[in-house]
């Protein structure tokens, strides 16, 4: 997965934990697509102090997935879903081992 993907899903599960000055700055570059000159600019800091910033929010968003691991149990979710519906096409059209498919998707998705 690209980095920016990688960078919007971990956004999306912890963004709210972040402060609301960290949430603005992100957004503004990585979403609004500003320059970090034009976010120092509109904030009255330095570019400097927003690449700090960024870089201590990057961290941050990368400290909680490696503690909490909600961006990995949403891969895993949706590969099992994935499989899950690749399987029941392979039932549907009589291809009976694609059964014991849907049922290790589904233990997957349990054990979670």
């Amino acid at each position: 997965m690209n980095d920016l993907m990688e960078q919007a899903l971990l956004f999306d599960y912890y963004g709210d934990l972040l402060t609301e000055q960290q949430r603005k700055i992100y957004q503004e570059v990585y979403f609004d697509d500003y320059s970090p000159s034009e976010v120092a600019k509109g904030e009255g800091v330095s570019r400097q102090g927003i690449h700090d910033m960024l870089r201590r929010t990057l961290r941050m968003l990368d400290d909680y997935e490696k503690k909490l691991g909600m961006v990995e149990k949403h891969r895993t979710l949706r590969r099992a879903a994935d499989e899950i519906e690749g399987a029941a096409m392979r039932l549907r059209a009589g291809d009976e081992a694609a059964l014991d498919e849907i049922r290790e998707q589904c233990r997957i998705i349990r054990e979670g």
